[in-house]
């Protein structure tokens, strides 16, 4: 038995593997995988260079990209391969669809920072990234439960983190 797809769907779906694929192969240059200094040691992740969640943003990041470029189109293309529409339930809103970085205090909040969970939980507890949280092995936000391997990366971030203290 076979299925016939729309082609619409057939290329959205197939766009959405690429931007995911894409997103794991900039998850993996920047966090993934643990980088070594010059001395061939494993080097010490800096909680103020990382986002609030312990991911550290491409700069070649299309959403930041589209941002800054004020680009209708780019913020589009993002918007629909980000499933903005989808994991929030909103429309889209060329003055909402951006970002700056979720560390940027002087710029407006596009509505994924608004949406996130992790953000305004590290700046309560006054953290400049989930690194630095001691509850972080049990922390349940949704975040974690949609990307458990990133999260594993960011305890392992986290480990390297916590030793390095100790040895100061």
């Amino acid at each position: 038995m076979t299925s016939q797809t729309d082609r619409r769907e057939f290329i959205r779906q197939c766009a959405q593997l690429g931007m995911t694929t894409c997103a794991l192969i900039a998850c993996g240059r920047n966090l993934f995988s643990e980088e070594t200094g010059t001395s061939g040691q494993v080097e010490i992740p800096d909680p103020k260079k990382l986002t609030y969640c312990g991911y550290q943003c491409p700069p070649d990041c299309a959403m930041l990209r589209a941002t800054r470029e004020n680009s209708l189109e780019q913020k589009k293309k993002a918007f629909e391969s980000w499933q903005i529409g989808q994991r929030y339930g909103v429309t889209f809103d060329q003055d909402r669809v951006i970002c700056w970085g979720c560390k940027a205090e002087d710029k407006p909040e596009g509505i994924v920072i608004q949406k996130c969970t992790v953000r305004p939980c590290a700046m309560k507890r006054n953290l400049d990234s989930c690194i630095q949280c001691e509850d972080l092995g049990k922390c349940d936000k949704e975040l974690w439960s949609r990307f458990p391997e990133f999260k594993k990366q960011v305890e392992k971030m986290q480990s390297a983190y916590m030793a390095a203290l100790k040895n100061e």
